[in-house]
């Protein structure tokens, strides 16, 4: 492991949250500031990180950043391939190797999920993970972001919690279930040499029975455009139009969801926009309370 050169990291910690406008995040600008870019407690809340952990790390005194902090820093800070490579070498740590198995979310592609601020939009990897999410997305089916990583994954989170299987209809779970294994037989033969899908199917296929059984049944399928029904706790049954467009590599998605107008589902999102994260706090699997 290399030396952690800490006046470099947070000489490039400042200056990176210095060129950021707040509605560069999907933040909003709020009151006058006295300097330009972010406050420190917005990026720490955009990395899902303490304020005062953080706030070491700016002050040279921060222990060193994990690998997985620091890909959650690049992506608050929205930083380019070749800047988060920079910040991992001033950690001391070797960069992500580039590859389809890489979490890194190009700016451009976290700039349209910010701009995103009246639908849920979320980035996945190809075998479900959430690299990110825009607050409706958080508000719609709960914020993962202070989760490990490990359990940010979608096809984890719903064989493996009950929970979050309790945000879709029981008579929608059957086919949510299928469309889960499909995805993962896909990406599994497309890159067998991969070792995080293939560490998330032997996990499924020990801990859950049904996964089991669809997995022997050897669907494939990459999922596309969809319709889904989701069961809020505060504003009810919605049934939305989910669009998928994926990356020039075919490695991340970025889903989004909208209702059609002149609908139910559509004047319930518009009050979950409204009413946004506010008393629906995150218990620690990622659900609402």
């Amino acid at each position: 492991m290399e030396r952690l050169d800490r006046p470099q990291l947070a000489d490039f910690l400042r200056r990176g949250r210095a060129r950021l406008d707040p509605s560069d995040v999907g933040l909003e600008s709020g009151s006058r500031r006295r300097t330009p870019g972010l406050r420190r407690e917005e990026v720490a809340q955009l990395a899902g990180m303490s304020v005062d952990y953080y706030t070491r790390l700016e002050q040279r005194r921060g222990p060193r950043p994990s690998r997985q902090m620091l890909g959650a820093l690049a992506r608050a800070l929205r930083l380019s391939d070749d800047e988060r490579d920079h910040l991992f070498n001033l950690a001391g740590e070797q960069p992500p190797r580039s590859g389809p198995a890489s979490g890194h979310v190009r700016p451009g592609l976290l700039l349209i999920l910010d701009r995103l601020y009246d639908s849920p939009a979320l980035i996945v990897n190809d075998y479900g993970d959430v690299l990110a999410q825009n607050r409706m997305a958080a508000a719609l089916s709960g914020d993962v972001s202070a989760l490990p990583a490990g359990d940010r994954n979608m096809a984890r989170r719903f064989f493996l919690n009950p929970a979050a299987r309790e945000l879709f209809p029981p008579e929608d779970r059957p086919r949510h279930a299928r469309a889960h294994v499909a995805s993962l037989r896909a990406v599994t033969a497309a890159r067998p040499d991969d070792p995080a899908p293939a560490a998330l199917v032997a996990e499924l296929l020990a801990a859950s029975e049904e996964f089991r059984t669809l997995w022997d049944s050897h669907v494939v399928a990459v999922r596309r455009a969809d319709t889904k029904r989701f069961l809020h706790p505060q504003v009810g049954l919605l049934e939305l139009d989910c669009e998928i467009l994926l990356t020039a590599g075919g490695n991340q998605s970025l889903l989004v969801h909208s209702a059609r107008p002149g609908t139910e589902s559509h004047e319930r999102l518009e009050l979950l926009r409204v009413i946004g994260l506010q008393n629906l706090t995150p218990s620690p699997d990622g659900s609402h309370t």
